[in-house]
């Protein structure tokens, strides 16, 4: 076991490069010691592949695609100016029915009985960044309970029919 490479890929908080070429007063200062810090251990996360914009990307997705729709997902990823993936944007472009469909099944127990009640879920959906499209099928989809169901609860499947 080679002591050199450990050092090599491990990060090591109390060393900061170029602190050896800083003058005495920047070294004394702990505010200006604990940027250096911070950069060096960017770095180092950036350098072995633990800090990326497509981890960042990933992670995003995954934590935000149960909950929310493309519109959304995208637009907080545009305020860190980064982009979905093609293949990431149709796989979520492909599921988005249904995760409408989950959300209004956990938001909402019962079918709606009026107008009004699809209109406060069009809004709940379109307020969670579900396209238009979607919104209008998954609340479709909610009007009709399932039929081994007494107490009138919906349920989707991927075409926006009702689910036996």
């Amino acid at each position: 076991h080679d002591a050199h490479a450990t050092a090599s890929t491990s990060f090591d908080p109390g060393a900061v490069p170029g602190d050896e070429f800083l003058d005495a007063d920047k070294r004394a200062d702990p505010a200006a010691r604990a940027g250096l810090r911070v950069e060096a251990e960017l770095d180092w996360l950036e350098a072995h592949k633990h800090l990326s914009p497509e981890r960042f990307v990933e992670s995003r997705v995954h934590a935000r695609s149960a909950r929310f729709g493309n519109v959304r997902i995208r637009q907080e990823l545009a305020l860190h100016q980064l982009d979905l993936p093609v293949e990431t944007e149709q796989t979520l472009k492909d599921s988005e029915f249904e995760r409408a469909c989950a959300v209004l099944a956990r938001k909402f127990s019962q079918a709606p009985q009026d107008a009004s009640a699809r209109a406060r879920r069009a809004r709940f959906l379109a307020g969670r960044g579900f396209s238009s499209e979607v919104i209008r099928r998954a609340v479709q989809a909610s009007v009709r309970p399932t039929g081994d169901d007494p107490a009138g609860r919906t349920s989707c499947d991927d075409e926006g029919n009702e689910v036996a």
